[in-house]
């Protein structure tokens, strides 16, 4: 049974310096587009990252500085990307919680607004891990009968996401075969921001971590002013800091 699509769908994967949504970057992207009518279109480019690549993150993805020096950064590529991705879902292997929030992140540093939140974000890991909980490659084999060739690179990645989908679509018809009944199925937090640092409760915004977590958000601040400009100055993602200071406006300064 075919994915029946309300809008096309990106499947992304990023390989990046590293795992820290705050402090690393871009270091190759690539986006399977999927049309309504189910014809792909893809864009992969290397991306300078303007700072070193880890030797740890080189030996998993094999890009190394030498051949991301002539590459263009993420801000030159950004309205590009934007272009390529307005008016679709995103899909990816666990996208929620990494590519998606790094993706933002980068947009956010390139001062580019992307609404992203409004978008229905589908994990397809989060089926895999429900149904069978497995790797990538093991997912590939699992659901496709194929070896995935080439993985860690980006493209090849994003291409086998696309395709273990579409194989679980047909052996789970539980999960039904769109966008929005998938979501559905998957569940997903009612984050706040990317980082889960802040979360829905009730609908009440919480915090999600340390001292404070499960307490409102807005109780804190007001019990706490302080703790404002802590997370202000730490080393939180851009995306964290931009939801903080609008809760802080909206329920606080305006009353």
């Amino acid at each position: 049974m075919p994915l029946i699509l309300n809008r096309p769908i990106c499947f992304i994967d990023l390989e990046t310096t590293g795992i820290n949504v705050s402090t690393d970057r871009i270091v190759e992207i690539a986006i399977v587009k999927i049309g309504l009518d189910g014809t792909k279109q893809v864009k992969r480019r290397l991306v300078n990252p303007e700072m070193p690549i880890p030797k740890a993150s080189s030996d998993v993805h094999g890009i190394s500085d030498e051949m991301v020096k002539d590459a263009p950064t993420f801000k030159m590529l950004a309205n590009e990307i934007k272009q390529f991705m307005e008016g679709s879902d995103i899909g990816g292997y666990n996208s929620n919680r990494f590519d998606v929030p790094m993706l933002n992140e980068e947009f956010l540093r390139a001062g580019i607004s992307v609404d992203i939140e409004h978008r229905k974000l589908l994990d397809v890991q989060k089926v895999f891990h429900m149904m069978e909980q497995r790797t990538l490659s093991a997912a590939y084999q699992f659901y496709c009968h194929k070896t995935l060739e080439d993985a860690h690179t980006a493209e090849a990645d994003a291409t086998a996401t696309w395709e273990i989908l579409e194989a679980q679509i047909d052996r789970y018809p539980q999960i039904g075969n769109t966008v929005e009944s998938i979501v559905k199925f998957t569940g997903e937090d009612e984050i706040i921001d990317f980082a889960r640092r802040f979360i829905f409760e009730n609908g009440i915004a919480v915090f999600n971590f340390g001292k404070h977590k499960g307490k409102p958000v807005v109780q804190v601040l007001k019990e706490e002013p302080q703790y404002y400009d802590w997370m202000m100055k730490g080393d939180f993602a851009l995306h964290t800091k931009q939801k903080l200071t609008e809760i802080l406006n909206k329920f606080i300064l305006n009353k």
